[in-house]
Formats: structure tokens, C-alpha cells, sequence
């Protein structure tokens, strides 16, 4: 009994320490805090990836009804933000500068295609494909208005029923398609990790330039509850950074979170436990301040914002970089995440992403606790 006492009162006493250092230390509530609502607001707000109101040049070489009527759809979508030319000489000089990001060319001769029934040959388009994914996206728009506007025609000529089948598509779990909806959610894992593993790859490795590692080793204080005391704390704090970029993901951006919020919990609190236990490895291991933020930069910050699917997706990757990916803590949660967010319960990608997040939480956790020693040497 007074073993168990002695043990409690030590760890509370740890506790206590490492809770009133992180309060003493404006730079640690402020990754906690601030540095949330910085990145939630800077990606929020300044990084999208959708394609609204793209500068498109309209080449009109013989104006009538059916030109005013196509020229109207493109004036009249979201995506587009028309131009009319009459040349496709000047709309080219426009593009080659950078004022258009894509040419819509209807010759002379449109009508008359249109009306012979040569649909295919009745409209020219030119997109800038410097970069390669806009250039995709709107293409995809330009046929949709073009398609959209065409069966409308067709409906009008009395030939609609010609077309046996109709298309009509319907986006899932992200109706809106709106970047924000997938950038904000996954953000929290690059938050969390920075909370988690930054923060804790400080801790023993500020010790021992401070001096004060040797004053814990001879104090009765065993290595396990001074991993304890010191991993609470920054939990704690980890999983308070984690409820305000949730607030602010549901109450400032509009983010849907379709899942159970108590899903949304746990697995956050093991994937904290996955970035406290890789961050005290690196303070283990590395034993000063500047070189364990240096390895918790590269080792956790960098893979979690490049490839855990936070931006890029991983199904465009190489195969070797996919497989790499594998042994990315983030990758998992930004799985979750997303899941939670803008689907819901997903149980087998929730469970199977959380089995991966438990068995790395074991491995760093343990290899920590064996590479921790109660002594000078390494």
C-alpha cells in the first residue's frame, strides 16, 4: 500500500511539473492553440482547389441564336467567367498570356454542322495544359456546359427521344464539391502531429541541455512514470488543439460531420498516441532540442502533409511511393477523418485504419520505453 502511495505521489508530482512547464511556456500553448488557427484559416480560406469562375475565351466567328444561346450557357455556369472573341487569333494571344485559361471555337460554319446533325465537328476547344490537373477539371466543365447545352437543343429540334439513355450524375458525400470539405478534415491529422509529435520531441531532449535529466535520475522516480508524466500532458494538450479544430471545422468553415463524434474521439486519441510515442522516440534518441525538431520535422510533419492523402491522393502516386505511405501514421487518420466527416461510420475503414493506428502506437511507445534508461550513457 505504501509502494502504490509512493508511486502515485510521484507521477502526480511529475505531472504537476510537466503541466506547469508547458503553462510557463508561451511557445507550447501556442502550438497548441494558435498554430490550429492559423492553418485552419490559411487552408480554409486560402487554398482551394476547385475551379470556379475560370477566365474562358468565347470565339465567335459568325454570330446567330444557337452561338448566343451556347455563349449564354458558358455566361451563365458557375465555373466560367466568358469572354467573347472574334478572332481565334486574339483569343490564342490571349491564352498564350495568361488572360484565358481555355478557348471555346465556334467557326462559321456552327450552325450548320449543328444542324446536319455533325455534332462532333461543331465546336473547337483549346485548354492551357501547363498544369496538367486544372487542365483536366476544365476540360470536364467544358463538356459538361456543351453536353448539358446540347440536349437541350436536341429537346427543342424534337429529336430528344432519340437518346435512350440520360445521364444524370450524382456526387456522393461531398455534394457540393467543395475542397474545403476535404482539405479542413484531413488538416487535422497535419495539426495533430505537429501537436503530438513536435511538442513531446522536446521534452527529454530539453532535459538534458537543461541539466535537470540528471537531477530526475536520482530521485527514486522510476523511467516509466517519468514517460508517463511526461506524454500526459502533451496528450491533453494534443486532444485540446484537436476539439478546436473540430469546432472551428463545423462552426466557421461548415465542414458536415455525418460519423459519431465520440468515433471522432477515440480515434484521435490513439492516433495522438501513435505521434507521442514517435516523439518521444526522436527526444530519446536525439537528446537536443535542435536536432530532435529537425527529425520531427522530417520524420513526421513532412510525410503526414505529402503523403498521407492530406492533398495529394495516393492512388495517383508511384507504386513505390504508395507503398511507402504504408508506414505513415497519417495516412490512416486522414482515412478516418474523412470518413467520419463526409460519409459517416464507415466501420471497416474505421476499424481496419485503427488496428494500423493501435499496432504503430504499440511499436513507438514501446521502442521508446526500452530506449529510455535511467542512466548517463545512451
Amino acid at each position: 500500500m505504501k509502494a502504490d502511495a509512493a508511486r502515485r505521489m510521484r507521477l502526480a508530482g511529475m505531472l504537476r511539473k510537466e503541466s506547469l512547464q508547458i503553462i510557463r511556456d508561451p511557445s507550447s500553448i501556442a502550438i497548441a492553440f494558435v498554430m490550429p488557427v492559423v492553418l485552419l484559416l490559411l487552408f480554409g480560406y486560402g487554398v482551394s482547389l476547385d475551379a470556379r469562375h475560370i477566365p474562358l475565351a468565347i470565339v465567335v466567328e459568325q454570330a446567330d441564336s444557337n452561338t448566343a444561346s451556347l455563349s449564354g450557357a458558358f455566361a451563365h455556369s458557375y465555373y466560367f467567367s466568358p469572354q467573347v472573341y472574334r478572332d481565334i487569333q486574339t483569343a490564342q494571344h490571349a491564352l498564350d498570356e495568361h488572360r484565358v485559361s481555355a478557348i471555346v471555337w465556334l467557326r462559321n460554319d456552327f450552325s450548320r454542322h449543328l444542324l446536319s446533325g455533325n455534332s462532333a465537328a461543331a465546336i473547337g476547344v483549346i485548354v492551357d495544359g501547363v498544369d496538367a490537373n486544372q487542365a483536366r477539371i476544365t476540360e470536364g466543365y467544358l463538356q459538361g456546359v456543351w453536353q448539358s447545352w446540347l440536349a437541350g437543343f436536341l429537346r427543342d429540334q424534337g429529336v430528344g427521344a432519340l437518346h435512350a439513355v440520360n445521364l444524370e450524375p450524382r456526387i456522393w458525400f461531398n455534394p457540393a464539391v467543395r475542397s474545403r470539405d476535404f482539405l479542413v478534415p484531413g488538416l487535422i491529422a497535419v495539426i495533430m502531429t505537429l501537436i503530438g509529435a513536435m511538442l513531446t520531441s522536446l521534452v527529454v531532449a530539453r532535459e538534458w541541455e537543461r541539466g535537470t535529466m540528471e537531477a530526475l535520475m536520482v530521485t527514486p522516480i522510476r523511467i516509466g512514470e517519468v514517460a508517463v508524466g511526461k506524454l500526459v500532458p502533451y496528450f491533453v494538450l494534443g486532444m485540446g488543439g484537436m476539439l478546436l479544430s473540430v469546432a472551428m471545422a463545423l462552426y466557421v468553415f461548415d465542414v458536415p460531420l455525418r460519423g459519431s463524434f465520440w468515433v471522432l474521439v477515440l480515434t484521435s486519441a490513439l492516433f495522438m498516441a501513435v505521434a507521442l510515442g514517435m516523439g518521444l522516440l526522436i527526444s530519446v534518441v536525439a537528446r537536443s532540442q535542435f536536432v530532435a525538431g529537425q527529425i520531427s520535422i522530417v520524420a513526421t510533419f513532412l510525410p503526414a502533409f505529402i503523403l498521407s492523402g492530406f492533398i495529394f491522393e495516393i492512388g495517383a502516386m508511384p507504386e513505390v511511393i504508395q507503398v511507402i505511405t504504408h508506414i505513415i501514421p497519417a495516412r490512416y487518420f486522414v482515412a478516418i477523418l474523412h470518413s467520419v466527416f463526409l460519409a459517416g461510420d464507415i466501420w471497416p475503414i474505421i476499424l481496419l485504419n485503427s488496428a494500423a493506428l493501435l499496432v504503430m502506437a504499440v511499436f513507438f511507445l514501446g521502442v521508446a520505453r526500452r530506449k529510455t534508461h535511467k542512466r548517463l550513457d545512451a
